[in-house]
């Protein structure tokens, strides 16, 4: 799907006040930001994020036993791929999401 904002994907099945954008970054890597109709602030604090962030987040997640959602649940690689592909953006798999590549924290 696609607004003002650009390409999304509903975070939560049957919830269309929670979005995940997807884009392509400067790299080429696939970026997601989120906006939630509840808290149009988020759009607004939080930058979009590579893969390698997310992953790096998760991690964090899971070894405090976050009560969140996990965050590898909420942004889904498969599914951005999809969406960059079907909007003719296909994807650039070299190391995407992986430690050191482009856009992952310490590259």
């Amino acid at each position: 799907m696609q607004d003002e904002r650009g390409l999304y994907y509903h975070a939560n099945a049957g919830d269309p006040g929670s979005r995940v954008y997807v884009r392509r970054g400067p790299d080429g890597e696939v970026e997601f930001r989120l906006w939630e109709a509840a808290h149009p602030e988020i759009w607004e604090r939080h930058p979009w994020l590579s893969m390698g962030v997310i992953r790096e987040a998760a991690a964090l997640y899971a070894k405090e036993g976050g009560s969140a959602q996990d965050p590898l649940r909420i942004y889904d690689l498969a599914v951005a791929r999809a969406l960059l592909a079907e909007a003719g953006m296909p994807a650039s798999d070299e190391g995407e999401g992986a430690p050191g590549a482009a856009g992952a924290p310490g590259a």
